[in-house]
């Protein structure tokens, strides 16, 4: 079997791991195996191929993987803050009604779109909530006790 076709093969494997894992720690073998193939298919020798495959293994991976955990790492960090709001009191600024999809909350200065816990329930404007659960950019909020302010 040819020596590029090998290295082929050793991408794909490489490939369907990052696939898998998608930690971006396999992905920089993916390129530099298919890197290698392709020297190794000019005619370059076997040596030029394993140079190929270190050296764009190596630089691929010190160069993209502080970025993809950068990423990873802002994902989580929004995913905490989100989780923070929960328990958190709001103000509702515009009447919550979730069969009419309607209603929001502000959140500590910000501005949610939000729905009530009670499917059914209607919750006026200027009524104070607490903040249940959070789905994507809506706030699940629930009345408090006093809610009406005063």
């Amino acid at each position: 079997m040819s020596g590029w076709i090998v290295w082929v093969i050793v991408a794909c494997v490489f490939g369907v791991g990052e696939a898998l894992t998608r930690r971006f720690l396999i992905g920089p073998f993916a390129l530099g195996a298919a890197l290698a193939a392709i020297v190794d298919a000019s005619g370059a020798g076997n040596l030029a191929a394993w140079l190929a495959f270190i050296v764009i293994s190596l630089l691929v991976l010190l160069a993209v993987r502080p970025i993809a955990r950068s990423r990873r790492q802002t994902r989580a960090a929004m995913r905490r803050s989100k989780a923070a709001l929960i328990g958190s009191r709001a103000i509702v600024l515009e009447d919550i009604a979730n069969r009419e999809g309607m209603g929001c909350v502000k959140i500590g200065g910000e501005v949610w779109t939000a729905r009530a816990l009670d499917e059914d329930g209607v919750i006026e404007r200027g009524t104070r909530v607490e903040v249940v659960e959070i789905k994507g950019a809506t706030a699940l909020v629930t009345t408090t006790h006093g809610a009406r302010p005063q």
